[in-house]
C-alpha cells in the first residue's frame, strides 16, 4: 500500500534536483518546434538555475506510461493537480509523486479551505496551460503550490 502524500509548501523554485520534463505531443499535428508554453517552462527552469532536459514522447496518459517512456521510477514523475479554493477562489496546485494519490482531506488541510474543481478557463487564464497539461512551473501568474515530499528523495524528477 502506498504512503499517503505528505505535503510541504513551495513558493519558489530552488535548484534541488535535476529536472527532466516530459512533453507529450501528437507528432501528426506537431510542427517540430517548441510551443510557447514549453518555452515558458524552459525559461522558468533556466531562470531558477535548474538544469533541465526536455524529452518528447509519443504520448503518455499515466505516470506509469511517462516513467516507462523516459526510463525512470514512477515516483520520479511529477503529477500536477490544480484545484480552486472554495472560499477564496484562488488556484492551488499540488505536485505529487507519480505513484502517490492526493488525499482530499490532507490537501484541504494544507490549503486551509475546502477545495473545488477548477474551471478550465480560469486555469488556462492563470497558468497558461490546459487542465490535464498544467506544468509544475512556468505559469502566467503565481499560484499557491504544495509539493509531495516524496519528490525530494530523487536527484532527477
Amino acid at each position: 500500500m502506498r504512503h499517503p502524500t505528505r505535503l510541504r509548501a513551495e513558493n519558489s523554485l530552488t535548484p534541488r534536483a535535476r529536472t527532466t520534463l516530459v512533453q507529450v505531443r501528437n507528432r501528426r499535428k506537431g510542427s517540430g518546434q517548441m510551443s510557447k508554453s514549453l518555452k515558458r517552462v524552459k525559461a522558468a527552469l533556466q531562470d531558477a538555475g535548474i538544469p533541465a532536459e526536455i524529452v518528447e514522447t509519443e504520448g503518455s496518459r499515466t505516470a506509469e506510461d511517462a516513467a516507462r517512456a523516459v526510463g525512470c521510477e514512477q515516483d520520479q514523475i511529477v503529477k500536477s493537480l490544480i484545484f480552486k479554493g472554495a472560499d477564496t477562489g484562488r488556484m492551488i496546485l499540488f505536485l505529487t509523486a507519480g505513484g502517490n494519490q492526493l488525499l482530499a482531506e490532507r490537501a484541504q488541510a494544507a490549503a486551509g479551505e475546502d477545495l473545488a474543481r477548477a474551471d478550465a478557463d480560469e486555469v488556462r487564464a492563470q497558468t497558461g496551460f490546459a487542465i490535464g497539461g498544467v506544468s509544475p512551473v512556468g505559469h502566467l501568474s503565481p499560484v499557491t503550490c504544495y509539493m509531495d515530499e516524496t519528490l525530494l528523495g530523487f536527484d532527477t524528477v
